[in-house]
């Protein structure tokens, strides 16, 4: 095992554990989402299949793949870790330095309700298309390869495509650009690299990745637009502006830069 530079551990230290004094509770899973069943089946239908073993595209998920083993340990490595936590409201502290505020340590019922059904939206979508045809995972094809959280033996031969994380992480970031227009670029950005931390973390290939990428652009484009979501939008927005006039910002925002910057293989 490679040694954890300093910044690693205060990337550790500051975004693993949400830099916001005593965590709040992780939001229960809603049983509906924004969007109807059958848009959420359209969606999972849409969806081509994953690359035929041995393919062109399949041997180069792989090689792929088997250059991030060159991160394991490193600052992106333990970033990757942090990005693993998906449910609101811990996940959305993800987007604090994105947004310029401390989720953490603010109160936002209406933006984790909000995102907690934008979860079940992608997360539904992505279960779908992996029921269809299930790819293995990196770690799943590799015993020895390492993944940057704890998993069993189930969730290591689970399905890889789509990643449902990316799905979920990008759905985030198209509804913080929604919310938060201004800053809509800083926060897509964070939603792609949830998705890269994925590849990072040896549990998706990067075709899985890019698919699911485009699942959560898809149901965030749906979703934004319900009445339900837009019911809900302006509270979230105060949320926001109350968080950010508060003055309070993530500690771990300069960690998490400097992981960012890290050169991908």
């Amino acid at each position: 095992m490679r040694p954890v530079a300093a910044l690693g551990a205060a990337t550790a230290i500051l975004l693993v554990v949400g830099c916001a004094g005593v965590p709040k509770p992780v939001v229960t899973t809603p049983s509906e989402g924004f969007l109807a069943e059958g848009a959420i089946a359209r969606l999972a239908e849409a969806v081509p299949p994953p690359p035929a073993v041995g393919s062109i595209q399949d041997l180069a998920d792989k090689a792929a793949s088997a250059r991030y083993v060159a991160l394991e340990d490193s600052d992106r490595w333990l970033l990757a870790t942090s990005h693993a936590e998906l449910r609101p409201p811990l996940a959305l502290q993800h987007f604090d330095c994105a947004l310029g505020v401390r989720l953490g340590s603010a109160e936002t019922p209406t933006l984790d309700r909000l995102m907690a059904r934008l979860f079940h939206d992608a997360n539904s979508v992505a279960e779908r298309v992996k029921a269809r045809q299930a790819r293995p995972r990196p770690v799943g094809d590799d015993p020895r390869r390492r993944p940057c959280q704890v998993v069993n033996a189930a969730a290591r031969q689970g399905a890889s495509y789509p990643s449902g994380s990316a799905a979920v992480g990008m759905a985030y970031g198209e509804a913080f650009a929604a919310l938060q227009p201004e800053r809509a670029e800083a926060v897509r950005r964070i939603g792609h690299q949830i998705g890269v931390s994925r590849l990072i973390c040896a549990m998706h290939y990067p075709t899985d990745v890019a698919v699911g990428e485009e699942i959560g652009r898809a149901v965030a484009a749906e979703a934004v637009q319900t009445p339900a979501f837009q019911a809900d939008a302006a509270t979230a927005r105060a949320e926001l502006q109350a968080a950010r006039r508060s003055g309070l910002t993530n500690p771990g925002c300069a960690a998490e830069r400097a992981a960012l910057a890290t050169v991908l293989p």
